[in-house]
């Protein structure tokens, strides 16, 4: 069966494109009208080059403070092969394998806008990494995000030159025997192409695009899991109807509670008599906090969305203007930013469904203290809620802001940074840790809910509950809790909700 091709152009890519991409090993390849920008733009800097005067930032220059020395037409290509060798020192834990593909595949589509005046060969050279599967041994630490990702960047380009490592067949092999194996000749950089190359925000992005496609995901199963906690503990939805949110409108919290509705629809609990007038702030306020939430992820999309189909290296050049610019599209503050919002919002996912988790386990309403037919002799839940709340307790750590910090560099040439590759890395660790969480607690709830029987709750998550159930069994005693919780994060990492009212 052949595969699936997607052609690289200039128009927008789009979250579902590259969910699909990443997904369905989709291979690329550049579209005609992409090829002719990159040797238009290419073609536009030798004319310029060879007829220049004065000094070009990056193209006959040293770099960042070593800007006003000049570098003979000579040693232009060793130039640029040196910027890549010597900013290519990323160093900590290895970036996942989706992230570096994406990293890839962003830093391919901004060069075909035709901006960056790379060779053609060049482009194509990452078109086959990606194609074949072969990823570069990226590592998390390193990047200012001020002058682009350098470090990242430059790691993730070495191959090109035949150096470094890369993941290639399950194993971590040098670059250039993978290279030899394919019968191809590492690229000889000319004219500004390190810079191409390494200045941009591909690593801050494909961190950022990778943490925004799993936590749309747990957005939607976030609503599905509160609302199998709030019926568990026979809960109430009034703070769910309509005419509540309509006197707040904020978008985020009228489609959390639609959803709410719609999947509680139904309940023979719901529907029973209650005793209690009004539910804890971690029931009663889910429409206000997950909307908030909801609200503050389609913010950070938005400028996610700009960002990826954004040109971010420097110099950039403009053939039809007659114009090479150098500028600061390569700074990473509107990331920065958006990520550190991220990670706060979806710290707060977190923290709540925390405690609905623990609300389960008090022995509140007529469940068993710890959800578990003998308490005493069993421990039951109890220690699950303890993982949650140091996870909560480190994701609430991790939410110490990035983007307010900056340390000069480059002699002061770089006198503000962004932070956004630190920004981007502990983004991804604080969704991660919310998985965890609301896999806590949909354990829980899934327990709970079994001590309403005969009583059922809706068809939507008797459903849920059904499918639940054929990786993760009803605990009738004390048994090893981590393998429940690990199956719970298996189990949502293979599901996604399609029939929620309103996205």
């Amino acid at each position: 069966m052949k595969s699936q091709i997607f052609e690289i152009s200039p128009d927008n890519l789009t979250f579902e494109i590259i969910q699909d991409i990443l997904e369905n090993e989709v291979k690329l390849r550049l579209s005609e009208k992409s090829e002719r920008l990159i040797l238009k733009s290419k073609q536009f800097l030798d004319e310029k080059l060879a007829e220049s005067k004065k000094p070009l930032y990056g193209i006959n220059t040293g770099f960042g403070a070593l800007c006003d020395i000049e570098i003979s037409k000579n040693d232009l290509s060793k130039l640029q092969e040196n910027l890549v060798i010597s900013h290519a020192c990323n160093v900590g834990p290895e970036v996942p394998s989706d992230v570096v593909k994406l990293m890839l595949l962003l830093k391919i589509h901004a060069l075909s806008k035709g901006n960056s005046a790379v060779q053609l060969i060049t482009v194509q050279r990452i078109i086959d990494l990606f194609n074949n599967n072969i990823l570069p041994v990226v590592c998390e630490q390193g990047s200012l995000g001020a002058s682009g990702d350098l470090a990242p960047l430059a790691m993730l380009f070495l191959p090109l030159l035949g150096l470094g490592e890369v993941n290639f067949e399950g194993k971590r092999t040098e670059a250039k025997d993978v290279l030899k194996s394919f019968g191809w000749e590492a690229v000889k950089l000319e004219a500004k192409e390190g810079l191409a190359l390494l200045n941009g925000t591909q690593f801050m992005g494909a961190f950022g695009v990778y943490t925004l496609l799993k936590t749309f995901r747990i957005i939607d199963q976030s609503d599905v899991i509160g609302a199998l906690s709030l019926d568990a503990f026979n809960g109430l939805i009034e703070p769910f109807m309509e005419n509540i949110q309509r006197i707040r409108p904020h978008k985020g919290q009228a489609v959390t509670a639609a959803n709410f509705r719609f999947i509680l629809s139904g309940s023979e609990i719901l529907d029973g008599k209650k005793e209690h007038i009004q539910d804890p702030y971690s029931f009663r306020c889910i429409p206000q906090v997950h909307g908030a939430v909801k609200d503050a992820v389609n913010y950070v999309a938005g400028v996610f969305e700009i960002e990826i189909n954004s040109v971010t290296d420097n110099p950039t050049v403009f053939p039809d203007e007659d114009q090479i610019v150098s500028g600061g599209n390569f700074h990473g503050e509107p990331l920065a930013l958006s990520l550190d919002f991220l990670a706060m919002a979806l710290s707060e996912l977190g923290s709540i469904s925390e405690r609905r988790t623990y609300r389960l386990i008090a022995g509140e309403r007529g469940l068993p203290e710890f959800l578990v037919a003998k308490p005493g002799l069993n421990s039951g839940f109890m220690i699950p809620q303890y993982a949650a709340a140091s996870i909560v307790s480190q994701s609430k750590q991790l939410c110490t802001p990035a983007s307010v910090d900056s340390i000069p560099s480059s002699n002061e040439q770089e006198d503000h940074v962004s932070m956004g590759g630190n920004a981007a890395t502990k983004g991804l660790k604080v969704v991660l840790n919310t998985e965890k969480i609301l896999a806590i607690e949909l354990y829980n709830a899934a327990q709970a809910m079994d001590f309403r029987k005969p009583l059922k709750t809706s068809v939507f998550l008797e459903e849920f509950l059904k499918e639940y159930r054929k990786t993760v069994a009803f605990v009738k005693h004390d048994v090893l809790m981590y393998k429940g919780i690990n199956k719970t994060v298996e189990f949502l990492n293979n599901t996604k909700i399609k029939r929620l009212a309103i996205k």
